[in-house]
């Protein structure tokens, strides 16, 4: 069905229509010479608008999507610059990351509408934070991508830096050097892998490493780079601690965006680099992934029982449920590979609506201690059962979103190595403790607390964002064929590629 949109460029549309819109604000800014409260509301409905327009787009993308192809489609060419090109392209996996972007965006606008402090700025940043992420994920060219990448960075700095809590400076400034630093070793192996083939393009590098190869030191090189930029993107142990403080700080919006897909990025990353191109290089790094991620699994689920503040006690199971991402990929299995994609685009529902429902009571009390609530079931019993049902999803109860993802990501690890999968199966014994006790602490018992008597339940603009992540959770949950399906071939041609490196 893709060739209906033979001509149209449907994949830059949805890119840059969210930085056409922040342009729009600009202009209308530089017009108006100032703001006032109905210039705000106004920008604050522009931008909902244009995200929402942005995710109808992608939809009907998605639905005219053959997911029966490994190959890319909405393929777009242009000439660029220094050897590289102007390259567009997506296949299940980057289709179905473009989709969750644009999905979660219009939720964090409307999250965020309680922001009253330079607005139409605040809209804009987000408004090309969008752009940068979806074009991560369409770039088939690496300079593209690098370009791309690297370009997220600036706008989620900056509203770390401003619209956050008491220590944003320190946090965005930490955010920021972590991850631009673990890509300056990437980039210089994307400027090797240039030299040595002659070409940017992601599609032809991939090909060129299936048949001639790069040379096996070589190829231990540029894992290596490319792994210091994803393993602090994911974050991996022992390179997360930007991410507490992050999230931590962050207004709430960005900590959604931050945890549902710039983390994503670094398992993206993974998928489409490191096992495809580098497949001997990935085997031998293999058991060092393995001892990463078992070790962020269980050690991230321990250190988060033990948080007083609930945004960070969700930031350190990102850490943990990341490690499930990871062990799935280099596991290498058909089935641990689709686990993993599916486990990062349930966590993106689930952790994103964890943060919501903490921004939630936080706009109300204006804090995010643990002690300071308890028996909101009394006062809010609709939010109490949003909270529950996403609690679940963290967990892993079979029937929501997070049960198919951790399951397949454990049993293609069991293929290869079942101490391994022994070792993540405690992870989740400790992510049903701490989760679990969280909700206990905040949601059960009386209310001791005097000034919770008058806290309010959901209002109708809460009700409208938790609603499509309530049927997101559920539909992946008893559904889970569905997005299982359609990245079947990008998981079955990123497992063949991996395979090309086994030792005979």
């Amino acid at each position: 069905m893709s060739e209906m949109f033979a001509g149209w460029p449907i994949l830059s549309i949805i890119t840059f229509l969210p930085a056409a819109g922040a342009v729009l604000i600009l202009l209308s800014r530089m017009s108006l010479r100032g703001e006032d409260a109905g210039y705000d509301n106004g920008v604050k409905l522009l931008t909902l608008i244009i995200t929402i327009a942005t995710f109808l787009v992608s939809l009907v993308a998605f639905a005219a999507f053959d997911f029966t192809s490994p190959a890319y489609q909405f393929v777009e060419y242009a000439p660029w610059a220094f050897g590289a090109a102007y390259r567009m392209g997506v296949d299940s996996l980057s289709m179905s990351l473009v989709l969750l972007t644009t999905f979660l965006t219009p939720l964090c606008i409307l999250a965020s509408w309680s922001i009253e402090k330079q607005v139409s700025s605040y809209m804009v940043l987000f408004l090309v934070l969008e752009t940068l992420m979806i074009g991560v994920f369409c770039a088939q060219d690496i300079i593209l991508f690098y370009v791309f990448f690297e370009g997220g960075l600036i706008p989620m700095f900056i509203l770390i830096g401003v619209w956050g809590g008491e220590r944003r400076v320190y946090a965005a400034f930490k955010f920021f050097l972590y991850t631009l630093l673990g890509s300056l070793l990437m980039l210089v192996a994307i400027v090797a892998m240039i030299s040595i083939t002659g070409t940017a393009s992601i599609e032809e590098l991939t090909a060129y490493a299936q048949s001639a190869g790069f040379d096996y030191g070589l190829q231990l090189f540029l894992w290596l780079a490319f792994f210091a930029s994803f393993a602090v993107k994911m974050p991996m142990w022992p390179v997360h601690t930007w991410l507490p403080d992050a999230h931590v700080e962050a207004p709430t919006a960005a900590s959604v965006v931050l945890a549902a897909i710039l983390l994503k990025m670094g398992g993206y990353g993974f998928l489409r680099f490191s096992l495809p191109m580098f497949p001997e290089a990935s085997h031998f790094f293999t058991p060092l992934v393995f001892a990463l991620s078992v070790i962020a699994i269980v050690w991230a689920s321990l250190v988060a029982f033990r948080q007083l503040d609930m945004k960070k006690l969700i930031a350190y199971s990102s850490v943990a449920h990341m490690g499930f991402v990871t062990m799935g990929i280099f596991a290498g299995t058909l089935q641990g590979i689709q686990g993993a994609i599916f486990q990062m685009l349930s966590h993106g529902v689930i952790s994103g609506a964890l943060f919501l429902c903490v921004g939630v009571v936080y706009d109300r009390m204006h804090t995010r201690e643990i002690a300071f609530y308890g028996g909101l079931v009394n006062r809010m019993p609709v939010y109490a059962a949003i909270f529950m049902l996403f609690t679940m999803g963290n967990v892993g109860l079979p029937g929501t979103s997070g049960f198919p993802g951790e399951i397949l990501t454990m049993v293609g690890t069991f293929q290869v190595n079942a101490w391994v999968a022994a070792g993540a199966c405690l992870g989740v014994i400790f992510s049903a403790s701490y989760a679990l006790t969280l909700y206990r602490k905040v949601a059960f018992g009386v209310i001791e607390n005097p000034k919770l008597d008058g806290i309010a339940d959901l209002d109708a603009r809460e009700w409208i964002t938790f609603i499509p992540l309530v049927i997101a959770t559920l539909v992946m949950g008893l559904a889970p064929s569905y997005v299982l399906d359609f990245t079947r071939s990008s998981a079955e041609a990123i497992a063949a590629a991996y395979a090309t490196g086994a030792a005979p």
